[in-house]
């Protein structure tokens, strides 16, 4: 049985080094909006780590929201914390993730994100299988996070098969 009342994702959050720096690239470069931000939030029970499961005494400095476009919203979040922090996870480390926008036009998204000095990896990738259609390509934020490029504009091969309906870029949203 699935999850009661579930209509799809909210939203995503991850934290950051620096605050600030991750606001800049993600407004300035990728163009999302900042639509709010809430903190600091600190308590001298254990509130922190029966809600958030982090140490007790750990401090959310700040949590910033933002929208791109029309994907899931995400929040960003700057933490002090007595324990060490991790480092930034690889994708395939337990916790690994990426964030992935979707773009018209691939091809000039990589060469804008170019000559703003963002490090772009490897080459596009053309999916196969359920995924034809779609073109992909990796990139990294200023402080190492993964995100990723996609582009689909025909939709990918798996809708053709599927009775799912998903968000494709080039109908109306229903």
């Amino acid at each position: 049985m699935p999850l009661p009342g579930m209509r799809g994702t909210d939203h995503i959050g991850f934290t950051v080094p620096d605050l600030d720096e991750a606001e800049r690239f993600f407004v300035d470069i990728i163009g999302c909006q900042r639509v709010y931000a809430l903190g600091p939030f600190a308590r001298d029970d254990d509130w922190m780590s029966q809600q958030l499961n982090v140490h007790p005494r750990a401090v959310i400095k700040e949590n910033r929201h933002f929208r791109c476009g029309h994907g899931t919203n995400f929040e960003i979040f700057g933490w002090t914390t007595p324990e060490p922090q991790a480092p930034q996870p690889k994708n395939s480390d337990l916790g690994g993730h990426h964030l992935a926008f979707y773009v018209d036009d691939l091809d000039a998204a990589i060469e804008y994100l170019a000559s703003e000095g963002v490090t772009v990896l490897g080459d596009i990738v053309s999916s196969k299988q359920g995924a034809a259609g779609q073109r992909w390509i990796y990139f990294l934020t200023p402080w190492g996070m993964q995100c990723e490029l996609v582009s689909y504009p025909n939709g990918k091969a798996y809708e053709a098969e599927s009775d799912v309906v998903m968000w494709n870029p080039t109908r109306p949203a229903e």
